[in-house]
């Protein structure tokens, strides 16, 4: 009798899904499983294939499954006894043909490669202290995002980690001491679900992906893992390094790709449910808004659905902290306002608002200029970007670091967090003539993330002859910008030991000898890790960089007059809650001449010159009604 209770209740769960942990495609009891998937209503029968492993070796059994009492479009079928440990897929048949075996779209466990979908007990997944782990409280604006791919970050012999290219390294104390050295409170990694590109199979050979190629939305990827073959390790180590970041102080970013797939007919959308997931074009072709030959249709209730439970899944099962969401702007606005709505406040959401082509959806979507109607959620500045190093679109044309006049109102848009503000000429803005950001915590401020070239190559290549002195300068002036913003800052890693790959622009699937950070410039170039981690001291202690709203920011920042290739501004100190400095003046100059501002006169105490910052002062000055920025660097004084 308590066998069937527990049956029924499982039976239950699958005919009201509430959420992620009812639609996973399998619910776990050691006395039955209930497997439930969604398909199309013309969909003709589905089978459901149970395996003794997660890849090759016949079903050990295959069951016909039917259709729920409550809907056409829902399949369900219970298999008695303790499947745990077993492996299973579904195929769903459509015009008389099967479509492909695949775990379905809900799959929370898979095995080798993703193929087929695993029945594990969730709860043996918890690394010890578990229950207690939390999510560090760091406002948001607060928050210094770092960037990040697992591989990138610790395959390299001279980082000395064990656990190379792995969730696991960032459990190792090199990780979380140089972390905690830095001052970054929030880790963004690149796509850490279950992707396509790389086998699993082969990892002792070199493979490499940033992994924008989703299979399993919901799992882990294997890649990354110990050992892909057993479903729960790649589950549990996942959550080991969440936890060891939390226990740092440090807040953990996924990068989600929800806007294409992998591919359309080896997709698990397409398999269970043909063309629904997918928008097309009036002539029938699928429309390609995401750059990827496929496009995602997340105004479809659906795919809103599977976006919202999805994100909500990562947080209650992996307590994520936040989401970077890839091309935001092919999805719509409804469905990010749902996913904010549904995840607590203290998620942070921030995306790329644009697309990588025309979307075929007619209405409203989530691009850059309709932030205002998504409040809770950033994106990114490309003004702010490439007002510092030059265009997206060439790689060799130089902007402000180089010297190149016009970009100044570009800068300050991105200074103040996009938001509008009485000392911004917003029609010499680069891209966006008026304001998008209701508060500055909408916007990222940033030089440099993992796809294009990394700062040292640009600089590189769009200012002839540079030498290595002026490239140093020009890289801690363009992060001195970033981390003085009122927007939220963010920093791809390794800039902070003057990474490099080799000016290759995009590096997806370049091999490690391209992609790999080179601990070893930390010795070589100390001055720059030591000035990156001062300057993000400062901004952390001193509350007059990240006021966090825009009706302070408005009143206590003004602009100064300062001209080409020069800009600078001035805070007041004194009316922002928290803040200990006074009058506190701020100035850019990319010009290879010093230049001067004026002040008003008094003592003032520099904390940011040349390549130098202290945030309890680098030296004592007495201005005269000037003060002189040197060339090529950041000045940063206060009274």
């Amino acid at each position: 009798m308590k066998h069937l209770l527990s049956l029924v209740a499982i039976i239950m769960a699958l005919l009201v899904p509430q959420s992620i942990n009812a639609r996973t495609g399998v619910n776990y009891a050691p006395s039955a499983s209930a497997f439930t998937v969604e398909t199309n209503s013309d969909a003709q029968q589905v089978k459901l294939r149970i395996y003794n492993d997660g890849l090759g070796g016949k079903p050990v059994k295959t069951v016909n499954m039917k259709h729920s009492p409550s809907s056409n479009t829902l399949w369900q079928a219970t298999v008695k006894g303790d499947l745990k440990g077993k492996f299973y897929t579904f195929d769903v048949k459509y015009g008389g043909k099967f479509r492909g075996e695949c775990p379905g779209i809900w799959a929370t466990a898979v095995g080798v490669n993703g193929k087929r979908g695993a029945i594990v007990d969730m709860d043996e997944t918890n690394p010890h202290g578990w229950d207690n782990d939390k999510r560090p409280d760091i406002a948001a604006n607060d928050l210094i995002l770092y960037e990040m791919h697992h591989r990138d970050f610790s395959i390299d012999e001279s980082g000395g980690f064990s656990n190379k290219g792995k969730f696991l390294a960032l459990t190792e104390p090199r990780a979380i001491e140089h972390l905690k050295e830095l001052g970054v409170n929030a880790v963004h990694i690149l796509p850490s679900f279950d992707y396509a590109s790389v086998d699993e199979t082969r990892l002792d050979q070199p493979q490499y992906n940033w992994g924008y190629d989703p299979l399993n939305y919901n799992v882990p990827e294997g890649g990354y893992s110990t050992d892909p073959c057993k479903p729960e390790v790649r589950i549990r180590e996942f959550k080991q390094m969440v936890q060891a970041l939390h226990k740092a102080g440090i807040k953990v970013i996924l990068d989600v790709v929800y806007n294409h797939t992998w591919n359309i007919d080896g997709s698990n959308f397409q398999r269970t449910r043909p063309d629904y997931f997918y928008r097309k074009n009036a002539d029938g072709t699928y429309s390609n808004g995401s750059g990827c030959g496929n496009e995602t249709a997340s105004e479809r209730e659906a795919m809103r659905e599977f976006m919202v439970e999805s994100v909500k899944y990562w947080v209650e099962e992996y307590h994520i902290d936040g989401f970077r969401f890839d091309l935001m702007g092919v999805h719509d606005i409804e469905t990010m306002n749902a996913i904010r709505k549904a995840l607590p406040n203290d998620i942070f959401i921030y995306g790329e608002g644009w697309s990588a082509g025309s979307c075929a959806y007619t209405g409203e979507l989530a691009m850059k200029a309709n932030i205002g109607r998504m409040p809770g959620i950033a994106a990114f500045s490309d003004e702010m970007r490439d007002a510092l190093r030059g265009p997206w679109d060439s790689n060799s044309k130089a902007a402000f670091l180089g010297g190149v006049k016009g970009n100044e109102e570009s800068i300050k848009f991105g200074i103040v967090g996009a938001i509008r503000h009485h000392g911004i000429d917003y029609s010499q803005v680069n891209y966006s003539k008026a304001p998008y950001a209701l508060e500055p915590t909408q916007m990222i401020a940033y030089v440099s993330c993992h796809d294009d070239m990394c700062l040292v190559d640009r600089l590189k290549a769009s200012i002839k002859d540079i030498t290595m002195d002026e490239l140093i300068r020009l890289d801690l002036m363009a992060q001195t910008v970033v981390m003085t913003s009122q927007g939220v800052p963010f920093m791809l890693s390794g800039e902070e030991m003057l990474r490099d790959k080799k000016g290759v622009h995009n590096s997806f699937e370049s091999p490690d000898s391209i992609n790999h950070l080179d601990w070893d410039n930390l010795e070589r170039y100390p001055q720059v890790m030591e000035y990156y981690k001062n300057l993000i001291a400062m901004r952390k202690a001193h509350p007059a960089f990240h006021m966090g709203s825009a009706d302070m920011v408005r009143r206590n920042l003004d602009f100064l007059p300062g001209g080409n290739c020069l800009v600078a501004y001035h805070i007041n100190g004194r009316n922002v809650p928290g803040e200990t400095w006074g009058d506190i003046y701020v100035a850019f100059n990319a010009h290879k001449r010093a230049r001067t501002i004026e002040i008003p006169a008094g003592e003032y105490t520099v904390v940011t010159r040349n390549i130098k910052c202290d945030p309890a002062g680098i030296t004592t000055v007495r201005s005269d009604g000037k003060v002189t920025i040197p060339a090529q660097s950041a000045l940063i004084l206060h009274n």
